[in-house]
């Protein structure tokens, strides 16, 4: 991998990872951009304790624009007219193989954090589930390499890197990509873990709560998806969402930076089976699977930061074909979630559908 830091017009970093050491990329934007106006501020909710970021200047950010206009594909030349190069484009580049640039829209910016967009192809039309494993594995690089860059920033607590597919998910862009969260705080979700992991320690008198439920769906078997040499892929005993599959590496490991030469070079091929496996859930006349993928690493400062478990969690909104799962008053108003898939039968869905 060769990667090439460097700045767009308005000082925005951009970086290039590339597969061929031989490229060359030039450190240099010509085109006249606007200057980034972010205002980002971290409120405390004093009922929940939760953080909600406020972010006004997402108001504007781009939505549903046409493929010709797509802020995540390489510049073009400029037609007549046009000045030195396409606008449009957030990447200066006429191709790439993965680039990572900070947010123009940040949720987070300052002390508050920091975003980062990932594109993982320079192809349009492409999705995640369309890398070859190279690519793959260059992505996987990328997301290595931010969160120790990220880590290093000081006002950053916990780096989280994940994907959105989907206009059902939120997505506005529809070119193949993720993003990066550096908080400045531990997030909820995985405070309750924490949280869970410290009680289960205490319980049992210093076992691994992770270990233990990796182990427990292993030997039991029925919801497990894909059971490789180096990673372990199953549907949670409680699962909250109609199709939701968690991803461990079988040694843990605390985050990505720690996965080591085995994890790393297996990860490409197994979750691009979990992704293809996705997308044949309900059949070839259905629209790509929406989904979200979310790695969950160990916060930066966390006591017990060797007990966490880096794990990815792959969900869909899709219940059925052509049938969306809503959140409603008792999820949205409650948080308990009510799932109208049994764990079980969403197991054998993802095994019926494996390659061949």
């Amino acid at each position: 991998m060769k990667k090439t830091s460097t700045r767009l017009a308005d000082r925005r970093e951009l970086i290039y990872y590339d597969s061929r050491d031989d490229v060359v990329r030039d450190d240099r934007d010509p085109r006249p951009l606007e200057p980034v106006a972010t205002s980002s501020e971290i409120r405390a909710d004093r009922l929940l304790g939760d953080r909600v970021a406020i972010a006004s200047h997402r108001q504007t950010r781009t939505y549903h624009p046409p493929a010709d206009a797509c802020p995540l594909c390489p510049s073009r030349p400029a037609a007549p007219g046009e000045g030195i190069a396409a606008r449009h484009s957030e990447i200066p580049a006429a191709d790439y193989d993965v680039v990572v640039f900070e947010n123009r829209f940040s949720s987070l910016a300052g002390d508050a954090g920091r975003c980062e967009v990932v594109c993982f192809t320079a192809d349009h039309d492409a999705s995640f589930a369309d890398l070859t494993e190279e690519s793959a594995a260059l992505v996987l690089a990328a997301w290595r390499d931010r969160t120790a860059e990220l880590a290093r920033l000081p006002a950053v607590e916990q780096v989280f890197c994940f994907e959105n597919r989907g206009a059902e998910i939120g997505v506005t862009l529809g070119h193949s990509h993720g993003q990066i969260y550096a908080y400045p705080f531990v997030t909820p979700r995985t405070a309750r873990m924490l949280e869970s992991l410290a009680a289960h320690r205490e319980r049992t008198g210093g076992r691994n709560l992770f270990d233990d439920v990796v182990t427990d769906e292993l030997a039991d078997g029925r919801r497990v998806v894909i059971d490789a040499e180096h990673w372990a892929a199953f549907v949670p005993y409680a699962a909250h969402w109609p199709y939701e599959v968690h991803f461990y590496p079988r040694r843990r490991v605390p985050d990505l930076l720690a996965l080591g030469d085995a994890a790393r070079a297996e990860f490409p091929r197994v979750y691009l089976e979990l992704l293809r496996r996705f997308d044949r859930l309900f059949g070839p006349d259905e629209p790509p699977t929406p989904y979200v993928s979310a790695w969950h690493q160990a916060p930066l400062s966390a006591p017990d930061r060797a007990e966490f478990a880096l794990h990815l969690e792959l969900f869909t909104i899709r219940r059925t074909s052509g049938k969306l799962k809503f959140l409603a008053g008792s999820e949205s108003g409650m948080n308990v979630f009510i799932n109208d898939v049994p764990p079980e039968a969403a197991a054998q869905r993802l095994r019926e559908v494996a390659s061949t």
